[in-house]
């Protein structure tokens, strides 16, 4: 794994003995003890963790805004500085090319933070449509970004600053905050990806270190604790949170996806994939994503296939048993003949036809 890139904060994971595994070419701690036991601890207290491979972009000049309209699919003109938002950036056919938040810094001057497998097809995207007086910059090696999750992220996390962490609202974030053993100034946004609240935070690449090791010992009586990529996922999964490459893809729309919120086809900026997205909107979807429970023993795992009883209507796009409700459950893509809630379908799981039926989502709400 001598090759594998690792984030600034490797060496800290690796003296709490993580079990590290090969994520998207990253050296990254896939649990540090059970995945089940760091998902609970997120769900109850607070969880830390290290999301710096995350890709950052800069997209910043006088046309930015307009730039920006005509790439994402949300409305970016309803950004003021210290406000984020979830949106997409589609291809022409209206598949994705990748799902991010974008962060309105100051007039002018975005950030965007984009899935780490994508960061090069992003940039070199951003990069082929750009126009005068537009530029950006990939900054991703300048940042290592910490996501504290949970009920008791403020409290922990306000040990900290002094800065009231109360006052940033959900989408919203804060700059050059300052942090306890920590030199220069951090973003502090609450923003999240695992359906509990919580702040993730930007800070200078060398400060990566030195926070996390504050914030492990200043949450401690609150209950932190660092977690892996394992429960990231379970935790994502819970809340219906999409994952590039599973949800989301070249292949999948945001339609498709039930990210209609982000997608704003009224708004007056034409934006790559709009006239594909309003076509498709118009003639109706023929499939979506759909939450899927098991009747019958058995865990639908991603990629396998879904039936009707006898031919192939969709695949699950993620699926495992529920560290929080203890069920069998999956995400899946289905025919949209199949996707109102309650109605039964199979998962061929191996060699056998499991019963299932369509649920609701998100399977978990706080």
């Amino acid at each position: 794994m001598a090759d594998l890139k690792r984030t600034p904060l490797y060496s800290e994971y690796k003296k709490l003995g993580a079990k590290t595994i090969d994520f998207g070419g990253w050296d990254l701690p896939v649990q540090f003890s059970s995945i089940k036991e760091e998902h609970r601890a997120t769900r109850q207290k607070a969880g830390l963790f290290d999301v710096s491979h995350m890709g950052e972009a800069l997209v910043e000049g006088r046309d930015s805004l307009s730039f920006l309209q005509k790439m994402l699919t949300n409305d970016v003109s309803k950004l003021k500085p210290g406000k984020a938002q979830y949106t997409i950036m589609c291809y022409e056919d209206g598949g994705t090319v990748d799902d991010l938040i974008v962060y309105m810094l100051e007039e002018n001057k975005y950030l965007l933070v984009i899935n780490a497998a994508n960061r090069e097809k992003d940039v070199s995207w951003l990069k082929q449509h750009v126009e005068e007086n537009v530029r950006v910059t990939d900054v991703s090696d300048d940042y290592v970004q910490l996501a504290l999750q949970g009920p008791a992220a403020e409290r922990a996390l306000q040990s900290l600053t002094e800065t009231k962490l109360s006052d940033i609202k959900f989408f919203n974030f804060a700059q050059d905050v300052r942090l306890r053993g920590v030199e220069g100034g951090a973003i502090v946004s609450r923003t999240g990806y695992t359906g509990e609240d919580g702040f993730e935070i930007y800070l200078p690449s060398n400060q990566g270190p030195a926070l996390w090791q504050s914030i492990l010992q200043y949450g401690k009586e609150h209950g932190v604790q660092p977690i892996g990529l394992g429960a990231r996922d379970t935790l994502r999964f819970e809340a219906n949170l999409a994952l590039y490459g599973q949800e989301l893809s070249a292949d999948i729309t945001p339609l498709e996806a039930g990210l209609q919120f982000a997608v704003k086809l009224k708004k007056e900026s034409d934006f790559i994939g709009k006239e594909a997205l309003i076509r498709q909107k118009e003639e109706g979807l023929k499939r979506k994503l759909v939450g899927i429970e098991m009747i019958d023993k058995g865990i639908p795992r991603t990629g396998y296939e879904v039936l009707d009883g006898e031919s192939v209507i969709g695949y699950v796009t993620t699926g495992t048993q529920s560290p929080t409700l203890g069920k069998n459950i999956g995400l899946a893509l289905l025919k949209t003949k199949y996707t109102a809630p309650g109605t039964e379908v199979y998962v061929q799981i191996r060699k056998k036809t499991l019963k299932a039926k369509v649920a609701a989502t998100p399977f978990y709400k706080r």
